[in-house]
């Protein structure tokens, strides 16, 4: 039983940093953020996205402790320094939105178009004496 409440509070955890982190996403887009903390909030954004980290991800425990500190450690800074009531707002409405319903259309085209691409590529290859 205890397992399952560790595993329910890491999974409490990941949802809320996914919650800020489309916050932040909404925060930057909205030009009622001010301009520094528009920019602060596309560096979180932009480190989180990218796969250049401080600590590379092949360091054995440290890799992943860098993400597991840095990225967390940004979200409360820029919570701190957005205006209270806007960052209110902010996460509200990226709350509703991760409550709307996953469009499997959208998943299938995207699905779709990956699988074109890869027969495609397949094609390109067995082929590429005649290109």
């Amino acid at each position: 039983m205890e397992g399952k409440a560790k595993g329910s509070k890491l999974r409490q955890f990941v949802h809320a940093l996914r919650i800020d982190a489309h916050a932040i996403w909404l925060a930057v887009r909205d030009p009622r953020t001010p301009v520094a903390l528009r920019i602060f909030g596309a560096l979180v954004a932009a480190y989180a996205l990218s796969p250049i980290d401080l600590i590379p991800d092949f360091v054995p425990v440290l890799g992943l402790i860098d993400d597991a500190i840095i990225l967390p450690l940004g979200i409360w800074l820029f919570a701190k320094m957005v205006p209270k009531p806007l960052w209110a707002e902010y996460k509200a409405r990226a709350e509703a939105e991760t409550q709307r319903p996953i469009s499997i259309a959208g998943a299938a085209m995207v699905i779709a178009i990956w699988a074109a691409m890869a027969v495609l590529i397949v094609f390109m290859v067995t082929n590429w004496q005649y290109y």
